[in-house]
């Protein structure tokens, strides 16, 4: 993967300045307690996360979902539990928690509303306001936010654009959204344009943006942008084997563009699954259909082997097969481990995919060089009570290994967030190394 961005599902990954400032972040104070807890990697219980405290500022970085550009990798929740009076209430918002040389700091968090952040459009406020992608749209060295909003809309013509870009500044993600702008010449149908994913497509190192259209088409929207929210360039829309543009972005076949998974069919997250394809990136964009995968839950793609390009896990009810060396790919062998929903990242450092089977169970496979192995296969067990996903899958602590976030919940009230440290033997803790209940963000909503 190019570039400083990540799935937001996603998703896709230097140290303080001052050790001052690495206790500031950690605790209100500098005890040896706390730094004796950290080397032994205990894990920071919701019962002992620190207050709030300020977001670190930054100077800018190349690390990926860096929003306040401070060289550490920080997490953005598009899940908030809500107050029990509001359960059923408006749209929670969006919680950012912000990374340190450490890994995450619950106390250094942030909130994003549609009232504090949003657009208007038309004069009115949104009242949904989700997170669809990250990047640096603009090259500034901060990594920018693309949120989906609910923009009024008559039912005739074109519907209005629904995304929103939030840029990244030393303070994080504070100012107010602007709406991304698609020239007409873009447009086509009369679909909402949505499901925005970030990549460097045609390989100028500036990160471009591609969304749904309607009917096969996609649009493809060339980086930089400015602060207005428009494009470098936009041409015609392009042709494209389905509908729905996934994300992130990945060269896998390491020409130095990056290419993008398209669904196929209806159905993405269904039982029965849907069909995707690959449409590979060149000097021109996303222009080239690549071979059709087979219909699968879901699908994710990294190096699981020593091969001569990236490799695809294709995840049904009935296990994950895997295609290696894309993009046109060697089917070989699969994992009989139902493969409902699937992420990525090596865990280990060791320039191997690892892949995270979530489902009933929370499994990880471990990349090797003849393939991917159910040898020592690590079951993680859930943070807490009700229904587990993993949030992602990304370094947070700079140690050149990912580490493993899943969040845990019952209902719209309770929550669990927990970080899995990856080491040199991969993911082999029980226990979290941070833990904390997004409940933590309800006082800033006033």
């Amino acid at each position: 993967m190019r570039g400083r961005r990540a799935g937001v599902r996603t998703g896709i990954r230097a140290g303080l300045r001052t050790g001052a400032i690495g206790c500031v972040l950690l605790l209100a104070g500098c005890a040896g307690t706390e730094n004796a807890r950290s080397a032994k990697h205990e894990p920071l219980t919701v019962a002992k996360a620190p207050t709030q405290l300020p977001v670190p500022r930054g100077n800018g970085s190349e690390v990926a979902d860096d929003y306040n550009g401070d060289g550490h990798r920080d997490l953005v929740l598009g899940d908030l539990v809500k107050g029990p009076d509001d359960a059923h209430g408006d749209d929670a918002g969006i919680g950012v928690v912000y990374g340190s040389a450490r890994g995450l700091v619950p106390g250094a968090r942030q909130l994003l509303t549609p009232a504090r952040q949003a657009a208007r459009t038309k004069g009115q406020l949104p009242a949904v306001f989700d997170p669809e992608a990250s990047c640096d749209l603009d090259g500034d060295g901060f990594t920018d936010l693309v949120v989906s909003t609910d923009p009024p809309y008559d039912g005739q013509g074109m519907p209005p654009v629904p995304l929103q870009l939030l840029f990244g500044s030393p303070a994080g993600l504070t100012g107010r959204a602007v709406a991304l702008s698609i020239p007409a010449q873009a447009r086509f149908g009369n679909d909402w344009p949505d499901q925005p994913v970030c990549g460097d497509f045609d390989g100028d190192g500036a990160e471009d943006l591609v969304v749904h259209a309607s009917d096969a088409r996609l649009s493809y929207l060339r980086g930089p942008f400015t602060r207005k929210g428009a494009p470098r360039a936009a041409g015609a829309p392009l042709t494209s084997p389905g509908n729905a543009p996934t994300g992130p972005a990945t060269d896998v076949n390491l020409d130095g563009y990056d290419d993008l998974l398209v669904r196929t069919a209806e159905g993405t997250g269904d039982a029965d699954g849907a069909g995707s394809a690959l449409v590979l990136g060149g000097p021109a964009g996303p222009t080239r259909t690549g071979p059709t995968l087979p219909t699968a839950v879901d699908v994710t793609v990294g190096r699981f082997g020593k091969g001569r390009a990236l490799d695809a896990a294709i995840g049904s009810l009935d296990g994950t097969s895997l295609r290696y060396d894309l993009p046109q790919g060697t089917a070989r062998g699969g994992v009989a481990t139902p493969g409902s929903v699937l992420d990525t990242g090596d865990l280990d450092g060791d320039g191997l995919s690892e892949l995270v089977v979530g489902g009933a169970e929370l499994r990880v496979l471990r990349g090797r060089t003849t393939g991917l192995s159910t040898a020592g296969t690590v079951t993680v067990p859930p943070p807490g009570r009700g229904t587990a996903r993993v949030l992602t899958v990304a370094d947070f602590t700079g140690d050149r290994r990912a580490d493993l976030v899943v969040r845990s919940h019952e209902g719209e009230t309770k929550d669990t967030v927990a970080v899995y440290a990856g080491s040199e033997a991969g993911l082999v803790a029980t226990e979290p190394v941070v833990s904390f209940s997004t409940s933590e963000f309800l006082g800033m909503r006033s």
